[in-house]
């Protein structure tokens, strides 16, 4: 592998990671990840393990020694290493908030120090408490208190983007911002907390689906082709640099309509179970009612919005996570 003509990608043997290195080595790109497997696995990574222009280094990003060589050899940095799930971030708070700081700030010093342009993956969670309908990028953020664990990842994924802004300003590194929307599809683990690979897996096996909360809560899914083809476009889009995008589908569904759909689309004979969050999660523990992002900016920029329906997405993320 050429050391000047790879792209990094931290975080690479998880969900969405793990997608977008196969698209980059589709695209002839040499692809150096760095993954620690805290939430990634190997098998994430199977198809194209073997891969002659794949080179794979397990540690933390913050621990790397090469990351400086790295960041410099690389033509474009894709920032996704973080700690992910709900329940990880309930239950792990210091984790959480440590290693969505420390991985980033350690990827952005390596990164200005060759000027390397990084897509940073952050979050919707960064909208916080707001009640608007639809949340745009130049929204105002309304974060819970600190007392409330769940909003740690909010206001630590939030920290990225400030640090990460603050390093265009200042060193005019290139850097792009996606906050993903609950990006759902294939290698999905419902291990922490994720609703739909949670869902399947309940409804495959007859077991009731748990539906937290009184399943009125809507969100929007991304499937995770259509995510990747967003951040390759934004990384690949000059304009973009400095600014920030939401990425995922404006198809807003209710929880409990998922679940539903979900009973539908693999015949299970399983039923409903409603469970309040304090009992799910933690006495205290806030959610939104509401999430759905706007896109206009993404298809301005880019082109593209995400268009597979939501059918579509729970079908090809079923018969992929039942392998």
């Amino acid at each position: 592998m050429s050391s000047s003509s790879h792209i990094l990608v931290t975080g690479g043997a998880g969900f969405v990671g793990s997608h977008l290195v196969e698209r980059l080595l589709a695209d002839g790109k040499a692809v150096t990840v760095i993954d620690d497997f805290s939430t990634g696995t190997a098998a994430n990574l199977s198809a194209v393990a073997n891969h002659p222009r794949l080179r794979v280094v397990e540690t933390k990003v913050s621990a790397c020694t090469e990351l400086p060589s790295l960041a410099g050899g690389a033509e474009a940095i894709y920032h996704l290493a973080a700690a992910v799930g709900v329940e990880l971030v309930v239950k792990s708070p210091i984790r959480t908030i440590e290693t969505n700081l420390n991985e980033t700030a350690a990827v952005l010093a390596a990164a200005s120090l060759h000027g390397t342009p990084v897509l940073l993956a952050s979050t919707s969670e960064v909208y916080g408490k707001s009640q608007k309908e639809e949340f745009a990028e130049e929204d105002d953020l309304l974060i819970g208190p600190p007392y409330l664990g769940r909003w740690s990842y909010a206001c630590s994924k939030l920290m990225d983007e400030f640090l990460a802004l603050a390093y265009a300003q200042e060193k005019g590194l290139p850097v792009v911002i996606a906050r993903l929307f609950n990006t759902v599809g294939p290698r999905q683990t419902g291990r922490y907390g994720m609703v739909l690979p949670r869902f399947i897996a309940a409804a495959r096996a007859g077991r009731p689906l748990r539906v937290f909360g009184d399943g009125q809560q809507t969100r929007c899914f991304g499937f995770v082709m259509d995510t990747v083809e967003a951040l390759v476009r934004l990384h690949n889009c000059p304009a973009a640099r400095g600014q920030v995008f939401n990425v995922g589908g404006t198809e807003e569904v209710t929880i409990r309509h998922l679940a539903e759909m979900v009973i539908a689309l693999l015949g299970s004979p399983s039923a409903l179970e409603f469970v309040s969050y304090a009992d799910a999660y933690a006495p205290g523990f806030e959610d939104m009612r509401r999430r759905r992002p706007s896109v206009e900016k993404l298809e301005r920029f880019t082109g593209f919005r995400s268009t597979t329906p939501l059918t579509t997405i729970i079908a090809r993320t079923a018969a992929k996570n039942g392998q």
